[in-house]
């Protein structure tokens, strides 16, 4: 079977050259020469075939021969927005699995009982970046910086809200069942009155009540101050099920059950 190569390349159609890091790995690790098939992904939706035109020691030219748009494989905007655990490596491997599996958007939230207060950002997209060629996704999800617990959930967002937690005092839904709800409530809509999919996202992506927001929180879960706060500002309580998990594990559950209930 013939190797497909992806690169990641923003903004591909009108670039005409690989960028420096995905230009390394194309010469220095599958030493690829001029006239060598390859493929790009713009992280917006778009796959290219193209040609690679010079190969030199550094530089990689290439010329588009063919736009591959993408349908989207899932509803709306799905944002998970999560307390970084002390060990980088456990919310990097979720990350990972996150992109793999699918979904939209990664903010990083700062709350009263976080563990780490800083997060590398440009090495979480970069981890996000080499998911996105590896599982073939069409579109790259969003890495935000590390922001304050008040200021994220203060902030104005489409769709529905969920902050997921362990307090036993708060009456909390499930999860899964909210969104599954959600998926039916957005299919009932007049589908004739969406626009049709061509080079754009899914139709039903243009719809705000199809958008998620996704709140975990540190090893110590939220304050039940924050969890309050949340609630005030219209975020809906949630339970991700019996189990009482960890930081990372829940993140890619969230993200498994609104992949799933999300999925087209």
């Amino acid at each position: 079977m013939k190797e497909v190569r992806y690169f990641y390349v923003p903004d591909a159609a009108n670039q005409v050259e690989l960028p420096a890091e995905e230009a390394t790995h194309a010469l220095r690790v599958l030493r690829l020469k001029g006239g060598d098939e390859i493929f790009l992904m713009d992280g917006e939706g778009s796959f290219y075939r193209a040609e690679v035109t010079a190969a030199s020691s550094k530089r990689c030219l290439y010329e588009i021969k063919e736009n591959m748009p993408q349908k989207r494989a899932w509803k709306g905007h799905i944002h998970l927005a999560i307390a970084p655990t002390k060990m980088m490596e456990r919310i990097e491997w979720m990350a990972e699995k996150a992109t793999e599996i699918g979904f939209d958007e990664l903010s990083f939230l700062n709350c009263q009982f976080s563990e780490r207060k800083v997060v590398k950002t440009p090495r979480i997209d970069k981890i996000v970046i080499s998911a996105v060629k590896q599982s073939h996704k069409a579109w790259k999800p969003v890495v935000n910086e590390l922001e304050s617990f008040k200021e994220f959930i203060q902030t104005p967002r489409s769709g529905r809200k969920f902050i997921c937690h362990c307090y036993e005092e708060v009456e909390k839904k499930d999860f899964f069942q909210e969104i599954s709800s959600l998926s039916d409530d957005a299919d009932g809509k007049d589908a004739a009155s969406l626009p049709s999919v061509d080079n754009n996202k899914d139709a039903a992506s243009s719809s705000s009540s199809a958008d998620i927001t996704v709140l975990v929180g540190p090893e110590g879960d939220f304050s039940i101050d924050e969890v309050r706060l949340a609630l005030e500002n219209g975020y809906e309580s949630v339970s991700l099920g019996t189990s009482r998990l960890r930081t990372e594990t829940a993140g890619l559950v969230a993200v498994h059950m609104a992949h799933i209930a999300r999925r087209l």
